[in-house]
């Protein structure tokens, strides 16, 4: 299937070919014929596979279909739980639109509020915006949300899980008048997604993209066990001195951690751009910048940086912290091997991480290879090092097998 084929206005079309997309992906064929008619849509596919064209585009060819008479208010509201997605979906929707006389603006925390009100005054045809910003405008009833027809929600599950629900059921209810609803994600797992969806969103269709092989990311993990903080350092060390490693992402779990490894690091002679959530929006873009261009290629991350980032040619990530939770887990190593292109996924452990580690592959029903570095092996086995391991329940076949085990060793040992 083209895009031709999804009959989408030639100004789109010709957006697209620029960008060089011909073919839409799986969650694009099946996402935008629906969101076309009209259909609200709880949708699911694995990052780095289209999934923010599957929104944008039918709601662009909507906006084409029923122009309005004179300039207003947006009538798209596309809401991201980071600003570093908002940004992106921005910057998607301006390409986009380059061929048409629609305006997308973008609004987040960080900046001055005094400049977002002036885009607000101006013509607005879709909004990006992180729940925060977007509240303050709501409360102080500068934006009309009367004149939202379309409302997307992009990483719902993420949102929640972050803690706004309650902003996310006020935006749904300022939007009443809207004709349609979308709820986008790589994973449609959280608490609470299947009530807030039940309220949000009316008889829609749940779509479940499972990409093609083609379009599937192509990561290759693996694990290295550490026996210290220490031996976990110099494992780190020694990978990202690699002349292998050409664009990476190396993730820890707080501020704390990251202020810590950024200085070692540096101590280590190796160059990084970091990024993490209280950080001002200039020193934000300056530091993705850096990494984007080249002038650095290694980028120390929180979660912060684990949903949105689109850059290209990441060839690896690297989990210094494995994450709380095995969905971040996914969302992580996805900044590699996007749109089918190989990418690298490497973890380090001391042992008391391994039983999250197995919660892991549990989640993504794998096993990841366990490696070791010549001079860095570890002293203590991975079985050693995880205390008190839980009792894995056996299957009935397991049971009867054990059992014949037992009694064969029994019988050899009487001699009988």
């Amino acid at each position: 299937m083209s895009f031709a084929e999804l009959e989408l206005d030639p100004s789109l079309e010709q957006a697209l070919a620029k960008m060089g997309y011909t073919t839409p992906t799986t969650i694009q064929r099946e996402a935008i014929p629906a969101a076309m008619d009209q259909i609200d849509i709880l949708g699911c596919a694995p990052t780095g596979t289209g999934k923010t064209a599957a929104f944008l585009l039918p709601a662009l060819q909507h906006l084409i279909d029923f122009p309005r008479v004179k300039p207003g208010a947006p009538r798209i509201l596309v809401i991201t739980p980071t600003r570093e997605l908002a940004i992106q979906v921005h910057e998607y929707a301006v390409a986009l639109t380059e061929f048409t006389a629609l305006h997308p603006i973008c609004i987040t925390g960080g900046i001055d509020y005094e400049l977002h009100e002036e885009m607000l005054e101006k013509n607005a045809d879709i909004l990006v915006a992180t729940p925060g910003r977007l509240m303050e405008f709501i409360d102080t009833e500068q934006l009309d949300m009367r004149s939202i027809e379309f409302l997307i929600m992009d990483e719902a599950d993420r949102m929640l899980d972050m803690g706004f629900i309650n902003d996310m059921e006020r935006v749904a209810d300022e939007a009443r008048w809207r004709l349609q609803t979308m709820l986008f994600s790589a994973t449609l797992e959280g608490k609470g997604l299947d009530r807030f969806s039940a309220t949000v969103l009316k008889d829609p269709i749940r779509i479940d993209a499972n990409p093609s092989r083609k379009e599937a990311a192509k990561i290759n993990q693996w694990i290295h066990l550490a026996d210290s903080l220490e031996h976990k350092q110099k494992i780190l060390e020694h990978l990202l001195k690699s002349p292998d490693l050409e664009r990476t992402i190396v993730f820890v779990k707080t501020r704390e951690r990251l202020a810590e490894l950024v200085a070692k690091l540096q101590s280590f002679d190796i160059r990084v751009s970091y990024l993490q959530g209280k950080m001002a929006q200039d020193k934000r873009n300056l530091s993705l910048e850096r990494f984007k261009d080249g002038q650095v290629n290694i980028l120390v991350a929180t979660d912060v940086a684990a949903r949105g980032l689109d850059i290209d040619d990441i060839t690896h990530v690297i989990n210094y912290d494995l994450p709380y939770t095995s969905d971040v887990y996914l969302h992580r190593i996805g900044r590699t091997g996007r749109a089918g292109k190989k990418g690298i996924a490497i973890s380090i452990a001391e042992g008391h991480e391994m039983k999250v580690f197995g919660k892991i592959e549990r989640y993504t029903e794998q096993h990841v290879q366990r490696r070791k570095i010549k001079g860095l092996e570890p002293v203590h086995k991975e079985s050693r090092v995880i205390s008190k391991k839980k009792k894995v329940k056996l299957t009935l076949a397991q049971k009867k097998a054990k059992l014949k085990k037992q009694l064969k060793k029994q019988k050899k040992k009487s001699g009988k």
